[in-house]
């Protein structure tokens, strides 16, 4: 999508500060973090939250979600506890209409969210 933020991030248009790449996802730090880790898991493919997804998107979830676990343990966040979060629409707080989740760790977290 050309007006994208995270596709120009993913294009390397916009600079970021990248923790883990792969030809599938980039995870990048926040820019507004909200815990003392707040990464922010991208796929390199563009759809704007789970409304829009198709079977087509489901191992890429399934990746999104597996990767976020081995960026905890290696970020040491493992076992003490993070949150993948993923927001759909404005009213979510969804504010890039990329399909992104939040690693969120380093801190409690309280339930229900929001």
């Amino acid at each position: 999508m050309e007006n994208c933020l995270f596709c120009k991030i993913i294009a390397g248009q916009i600079p970021a500060k990248k923790v883990y790449e792969d030809e599938r996802m980039v995870a990048i730090e926040d820019i507004a973090p909200q815990a003392p880790l707040h990464l922010l898991l991208i796929p390199k493919i563009h759809f704007s939250n789970t409304l829009d997804m198709t079977a087509a998107e489901d191992e890429t979830i399934g990746y999104l979600m597996r990767k976020g676990g081995e960026i905890a343990r290696e970020k040491g966040v493992a076992e003490s506890g993070f949150r993948l979060v993923q927001n759909n629409g404005a009213g979510a707080g969804q504010s890039v209409f990329h399909l992104h989740l939040h690693l969120l760790a380093g801190r409690e977290f309280a339930w229900p969210p929001g």
